[in-house]
């Protein structure tokens, strides 16, 4: 069951004639009153023939009417309307019944508390089975105003409870996280410019692609311009950026001007502090032996960067972080990826984004490695090799499934089932991205002989998937995979117990395919040779002394040092 409360209105007779009207599509049938306050004396326009829509106006206006003349300032927002609707799927509800959820509602919202004779005056109004709509006037019996504050939650609270004891589909609490239900005149406006969405929905996907092409929120406000959005920067007197409002294209309002969302309005999390604590939280100064270790393409960058996404979740601030940065990697992905396998990747991308946000404040700075990998990616000029993205797309899809673990251990309804929808997408992008690799392999697969030695592999590495591994239809594949390294001069079994610590195999649905791409990432380089490695170590060590003792002044015999020749 859903309660949507309206902006409060000024114009109680307008809204009653709508009520009672036919609708904008003649939908209003039989329209009468079914609850309300004090319902001895009021007058039904629905049921009375003899009764009015001006004199039930009157009725619910009375103590404004007494207020304003009370006051010198006149009450304009006066008209509370909030229509109720049940689910498609609930069983009919009587008028007694609606009566009794009216009642739990204007009680909840503190228009009509349960045993208080001067609340405000409201009725419920029904012209259709499966919705009704509560109007009241936000003045009390007594001149007061009520309390309205928090309003929507209490009454979304009460919704729940009602779903409950009447048997109605069960909706999830809200956590004041999600974005903003489009409006009808939103949603008739896109219908009638052509719009598949409304101007909101439009920029939010605008600005979380454009977050990953950004350092500052200074450059993603020039990339958005750059890419035709309207943009309207709020700054103080020192030119510093305090806020920021989008607009889109065409989006004019009667006056022929353009219309500007501000941010929070967008997206709970596009407002301009979060945006500048995701995009400006500052990277560690890199090592230069860590630069000169960097793998050889961002998409392999990517997958190493995901490599402690499990771990790094241990901590509530550094979990949130990472699952934002995913989200970011995720959009980076999507607009690199080849064209067969955007269309997964971009729907994973945006029911994603539902999953980056929580009331969990996050510690961004944790998430830098994801995020420098979504910028490297976005700004990388080649794309991906098969085995590199089908690597990258898997670990997207592990990085999913515990982000998902993480939102339900947390209670986070509504994060869980969007990261549960993306999950859909990413398994039909990973097996769309890994097909052409297996029909390679399973060509190149070696001889019966062989596949018996790396069998034995299989079953002493990894014991308790061996048998669900070796019946994979995709084992001749990975078979090859294994052959290639064991070739490059790593050894099958270890590599094989590895790549099993760092994604596990219980939930996996082809356990061989998640070995494949992940085996053909940890392997792609040639086995280190422990002797050249240390070699290497005292030459470096040998090399690093002489050079020591070149650089310190040599003494003379009488003790003092010689100047270094020019």
């Amino acid at each position: 069951m859903i309660a949507a409360i309206k902006p409060a209105g000024a114009n109680t007779r307008g809204l009653l004639a709508y009520l009672y009207g036919p609708g904008r599509h003649d939908e209003h049938t039989d329209p009468h009153i079914v609850a309300g306050f004090a319902m001895l004396g009021m007058p039904d326009p629905g049921r009375d023939e003899n009764a009015t829509l001006t004199q039930l106006a009157r009725y619910l206006d009375e103590p404004v009417r007494l207020r304003n003349s009370e006051f010198g300032k006149k009450i304009t927002d006066h008209v509370w309307h909030c229509p109720v609707r049940a689910a498609p799927e609930d069983r009919h509800l009587s008028d007694a019944e609606w009566g009794e959820i009216a009642q739990r509602i204007v009680a909840a919202a503190c228009i009509a508390p349960e045993g208080d004779d001067l609340s405000c005056r409201w009725i419920a109004v029904r012209h259709a089975d499966d919705h009704i709509h509560i109007l009241a006037t936000t003045v009390r019996e007594d001149g007061r105003r009520p309390k309205l504050h928090d309003s929507g939650i209490r009454v979304g609270d009460a919704c729940r409870q009602i779903e409950n004891d009447y048997g109605l589909r069960r909706l999830r609490k809200g956590d004041r996280t999600g974005t903003r239900v489009p409006t009808q005149a939103e949603m008739h406006k896109a219908q009638r410019l052509g719009w598949e969405q409304t101007s909101r929905e439009w920029l939010q996907d605008r600005i979380r692609a454009a977050i990953p092409h950004a350092r500052t929120a200074e450059e993603l406000l020039a990339y958005l311009e750059a890419d035709g959005i309207a943009i309207k920067a709020r700054r103080g007197p020192s030119g510093d950026l305090l806020g920021y409002a989008a607009g889109r294209p065409g989006d004019l309002n009667k006056d022929g001007e353009q219309i500007f969302h501000p941010g929070g309005k967008i997206a709970p999390d596009l407002t301009l502090p979060k945006l500048q604590a995701r995009l400006e939280a500052g990277q560690p100064e890199e090592h230069p032996t860590a630069r000169r270790n960097r793998p050889a393409t961002p998409w392999h960058q990517a997958t190493e960067a995901l490599d402690t996404f499990r771990t790094d979740l241990a901590d509530d601030t550094h979990a949130q972080a990472h699952i934002t940065a995913l989200g970011e990697l995720l959009e980076a992905t999507a607009q690199q990826a080849p064209t067969r396998l955007r269309a997964e990747l971009q729907a994973a991308s945006k029911a994603f984004a539902r999953a980056q946000r929580s009331q969990v404040r996050a510690e961004d700075r944790a998430a830098h490695a994801i995020r420098h990998a979504a910028r490297d990616i976005v700004h990388t000029a080649t794309g991906p090799d098969g085995s590199a993205l089908a690597a990258l797309i898997a670990a997207l899809l592990w990085a999913g499934i515990i982000a998902n673990r993480w939102h339900e251990a947390k209670g986070h309804a509504h994060q869980a089932d969007a990261a549960r929808r993306a999950l859909h997408h990413l398994q039909a992008a990973a097996d769309q991205a890994l097909a052409p690799t297996l029909v390679v392999l399973e060509q190149r697969q070696p001889k019966q002989e062989i596949r018996r030695t790396l069998a034995h592999d299989v079953r002493a590495a990894v014991p308790d998937h061996a048998d669900r591994i070796l019946t994979d239809p995709s084992w001749p594949a990975l078979a090859a995979v294994l052959a290639d390294a064991e070739a490059r001069g790593h050894q099958p079994h270890q590599l094989l117990k590895e790549a099993a610590a760092q994604r596990e195999l219980a939930t996996a649905r082809q356990p061989a395919r998640v070995l494949i791409t992940r085996l053909q990432h940890t392997s792609r380089n040639p086995s280190p040779n422990p002797r050249a490695e240390a070699a290497r170590r005292r030459t470096t060590a040998s090399v690093t002394g002489r050079r020591a003792t070149a650089s310190m002044p040599s003494v003379a015999p009488g003790g003092r040092p010689n100047r270094p020749r020019r």
